[in-house]
């Protein structure tokens, strides 16, 4: 009678001697075959998950009555909370983009600072008299801005107005910190509030569709650190402008069967995307349901305006105004809008992309 084929797996039938099991372990070594099911498993898996403003809200306020600025350590004068994925990241969304909102109550300043990380804020609740102070420059924090904070850039946040100002931070951290497993660079500012040195609109004026003859000396843009893209600029990109740029497209062209129709918030220094080396920002307007994809990067959503479910491999997570939600890497989803929606998303594309690993595709 023929004997039944041994199911074991091939690994599990090697042996090493006491010897050389001593030998790997007083030299903290380990052979190929057993450190190889344990690559990628050394950090949590990113799930799929929603929060909604409502709690956040009440987050932000609970924060807001109970810690005034003044009271916080130096350098973590910001307050803020901060969204965690429920697969296990303890600090952030999750481990290559963090995602937090912030409030600075009426009379205060979140006190100028500099960083490595690439920073960007999307202005939630605002008006002409929150602004935040980048490079020299007041920037008006209005409802649906986007203003970049780049790398090694003084900023700090000054609410001259009567009412508490709201918005999102967006920053790399969790990619430096815990994916690179490296050091950011940090330094607080000697004044509160750097001074203001520029005009409001100098930035835009260097960096909008008419610019100065001259090519803007590299100088121009701060900072230590140095790689293969174009510096990002400071810059402020109006709501008021960028949705007359959806409804435009939305008017004269076809939807993208994933993303509806889109616009990229690109870097200002080249007229391209992405906005910064490690993260890519797009405004969505859905106005109807998508065709289902999946791709190899994480995507954060905020929801700027409208309802409706967006469909993560077997779960369906509704959502409306202002809630924030993430879809994880290799997740099959489309969205669903019930009417109209505008959604602002963030990936992690461009890290991707910079070493030709990004892949996309749809489900068979």
């Amino acid at each position: 009678m023929a004997q039944p084929e041994s199911r074991e797996d091939p690994e599990d039938l090697l042996e090493l001697s006491d010897d050389t099991r001593s030998l790997l372990e007083a030299n903290d070594l380990r052979p190929l075959w057993e450190v190889e099911d344990d690559l990628g498993n050394e950090t949590a898996d990113l799930e799929a998950d929603i929060w909604k403003w409502e709690d956040i809200q009440a987050a932000i306020d609970g924060i807001e009555r109970d810690v005034p600025i003044a009271d916080l350590p130096p350098g973590f004068q910001r307050r803020v909370a901060v969204p965690l994925n429920t697969g296990g990241y303890n600090n952030a969304i999750s481990n290559t983009i963090y995602v937090g909102v912030q409030t600075v109550s009426p009379g205060e300043t979140a006190p100028s600072h500099r960083h490595s990380a690439n920073a960007l804020r999307f202005t939630i609740d605002g008006n002409e008299d929150m602004k935040t102070v980048v490079a020299g420059e007041e920037f008006p924090m209005r409802d649906g801005d986007l203003i970049t904070t780049p790398q090694w850039e003084w900023h700090d946040h000054v609410n001259d107005s009567d009412e508490t100002a709201t918005w999102l931070d967006v920053l790399d951290l969790p990619l430096v910190l815990d994916s690179l497993n490296t050091r950011q660079a940090f330094e607080n500012h000697e004044l509160e509030r750097q001074p203001v040195t520029k005009s409001q609109g100098y930035w835009e004026s260097q960096y909008g569709r008419a610019r100065p003859t001259e090519s803007t000396e590299e100088s121009d843009i701060p900072g230590p650190f140095r790689g293969n893209r174009e510096a990002t600029p400071p810059y402020r990109f109006s709501w008021q402008d960028t949705v007359q740029t959806l409804r435009q497209r939305a008017e004269n062209d076809d939807p993208d069967p994933h993303d509806g129709y889109s616009v990229s918030y690109v870097n200002p220094a080249t007229g391209s995307p992405p906005l910064f080396p490690t993260m890519s920002f797009r405004a969505q307007l859905l106005q109807a349901e998508t065709d289902p994809h999946f791709h190899n990067t994480v995507d954060v959503y905020f929801v700027i305006e409208g309802e409706g479910v967006t469909h993560i491999d077997d779960e369906a997570f509704e959502w409306s105004e202002r809630d924030i939600f993430v879809v994880p890497r290799d997740a099959i989803h489309h969205h669903e809008p019930d009417d109209e929606a505008i959604l602002l998303g963030m990936t992690d594309r461009p890290v991707f992309e910079s070493f030709n690993l990004y892949a996309e595709a749809e489900p068979r």
